[in-house]
Parts: structure tokens; C-alpha cells; sequence
């Protein structure tokens, strides 16, 4: 399993919103992700920089990539693009962190 971190920056004002839209995910983008092999998949919130962290266990980085090209993904994006610092395409502006430790 490979595990991967990054991070995302949320509007202060649409945390709350943020939260709800992710509670419950969308049924057809959980199975997107699993199908594509995703796992333990959590995010978290820095409440004094509004950066989000996220985590998570993948089987393959291209499956992981393909994930990007569904039509569910991108609907996704669209969809949460309000509410988030977003690239042209509506993907989040997002930046992997590099695992320094990890205790088994």
C-alpha cells in the first residue's frame, strides 16, 4: 500500500459548507475511488491556516491518477470549486507532502 499526504487551501468562510457537502461523499465518487483502489482515506483541518490535510492508502499511483480523468471526478471538482483555492480546470490547488516517519 502506498500512502500519500497532501494539502488544500479552503475559503474561511466555507468550511462549514466544505464539511457538509462531504457528509455523506457522493455514492458514485466513493465508488470511483474504489474501485481505483483507495483506502483510509481521511482529510483534515488546520482552523488556523484554513489548509486542509489529506491522507491516504492507494494500490497504484496510476490508478490513483486515472481518478482525475472520470467524468465523476471532474463533476466533483466542479462541484466544490466554490469553496476552495482551485486550478483553471477546477481541480483543488493541491501540494503533496513528503512522509519524513512512519511508525507501523
Amino acid at each position: 500500500m502506498i500512502r500519500k499526504a497532501f494539502k488544500m487551501k479552503l475559503y474561511s468562510e466555507k468550511i462549514e459548507e466544505y464539511k457538509q457537502r462531504h457528509n455523506p461523499i457522493w455514492g458514485e465518487l466513493k465508488h470511483v475511488l474504489k474501485a481505483h483502489g483507495v483506502h483510509n482515506y481521511s482529510i483534515f483541518l488546520d482552523e488556523d491556516t484554513y489548509h486542509t490535510f489529506g491522507y491516504v492508502e492507494i494500490e497504484s499511483e496510476k490508478h490513483w491518477n486515472e481518478i482525475a480523468s472520470t467524468e465523476t471526478c471532474k463533476n466533483w471538482w466542479k462541484y466544490m470549486a466554490s469553496l476552495m483555492e482551485t486550478n483553471p480546470d477546477n481541480s483543488p490547488v493541491s501540494t503533496e507532502l513528503i512522509e519524513l516517519f512512519h511508525l507501523d
